[in-house]
């Protein structure tokens, strides 16, 4: 694919970005500047700079939805699947659902998370050290006040040592560092000033403060309970709601860097162990496309699966309800289970 004379872009970059980015749009939008200051150049600086991005642009505040929308909902509507009249659809309601895998000889455990930004700061990648700051103060106040049966410890990472830092890395309760993409989009930019991590008493859920976006808020459990786990994420999820401005659009949902999360900006999903379905990856993967759910790597996109366990979670977040989300993968882990019975 060549390039078009004028555009930034690398002569081999297959991501989104160059496929609706055109010459006469970069020119037309190249001058606007969000209220934060935020530019395209700026957006489009992680695709320029990895050409095999497959997506290329990253928002720097809720305003990028708008001001370079041109470029952003062709980008929504190809990459979510969407059709005419698309909008969020809301719903985020408890859901009676039965264990899945009440003896755990399948699920290792199961984890559903949310992405949220606050409405009154720029995004991760536009933040100065005194804002990224500021907004942790502002999240910290709000753990502080979360009602008893919610409340948890924050640390910043920070205030801890090498050694208390890497004990955190070591058992997944601590972030690193982004990847390449995220540094070229300015997310890892003063790290770790700012960024920390709430723990709830009961170490069901979790939230991490300053990665990607401002907030992750995330419940994991042991085992296939998902329809608990979900219940533990809307309490934390309605409480902080009640403390904290979310960034949200009518129509896009909850506004987040990254525009494949926008809408519910959810990942449900669960660790499997699949022996025999790891030897016939075609069937599993005609059960998970069926369920609308991804297979990933043990660790995550982009991993490797190690022991045969999968990561298995919703592929959809926009245009359908969270609570729909998580019909869907008690639906098709039940499937997928009971395939790996079968074989």
């Amino acid at each position: 694919m060549k390039a078009e004379p004028g555009l930034p872009f690398h002569v081999f970059s297959q991501s989104r970005i160059k496929q609706h980015l055109t010459q006469k749009l970069y020119h037309d939008l190249k001058t606007i500047r969000t209220p934060s200051g935020y530019s395209l150049d700026q957006a489009i600086r992680s695709g320029i700079e990895n050409p095999d991005s497959s997506i290329g642009i990253y928002a720097g505040d809720m305003e990028s939805y708008d001001c370079f929308a041109p470029v952003l909902l062709p980008i929504i509507e190809d990459y979510h699947h969407l059709g005419p009249g698309w909008c969020h659809k809301p719903g985020l309601e408890e859901a009676s659902l039965p264990d899945l895998d009440p003896e755990q000889t399948f699920i290792r455990s199961s984890r559903i998370r949310v992405a949220r930004n606050l409405k009154r700061f720029p995004f991760s990648g536009n933040m100065t050290p005194d804002q990224r700051l500021a907004l942790e103060e502002t999240v910290k106040h709000a753990f502080k006040s979360l009602p008893e049966k919610l409340s948890g410890a924050y640390i910043s990472f920070t205030d801890l040592n090498e050694k208390q830092f890497n004990a955190l890395l070591e058992k997944g309760l601590a972030f690193g560092k982004g990847d390449r993409f995220m540094d070229a989009a300015g997310i890892n930019r003063d790290y770790p000033l700012g960024r920390g991590i709430f723990t709830s008493q009961d170490n069901v859920v979790r939230v991490w403060v300053n990665e990607e976006d401002h907030l992750r808020i995330m419940a994991q459990a042991p085992g296939g309970d998902i329809a608990n786990v979900f219940h533990r994420l809307i309490q934390m999820i309605k409480a902080l709601d009640n403390r904290l401005d979310f960034a949200f659009d009518r129509k896009k949902g909850f506004l987040t860097a990254c525009p494949t999360n926008i809408g519910t900006a959810m990942r449900a999903g669960v660790h499997i162990h699949l022996e025999k379905l790891e030897q016939n990856p075609s069937f599993l993967e005609t059960i998970a496309r069926d369920h609308h759910l991804q297979i990933r790597g043990t660790g995550g996109e982009k991993t490797a699966v190690e022991k045969a366990v999968f990561d298995i979670s919703n592929i959809r977040r926009l245009g359908i309800s969270a609570n729909t989300i998580v019909k869907n993968l008690h639906k098709g882990v039940q499937a997928i289970i009971q395939a790996e019975r079968n074989l």
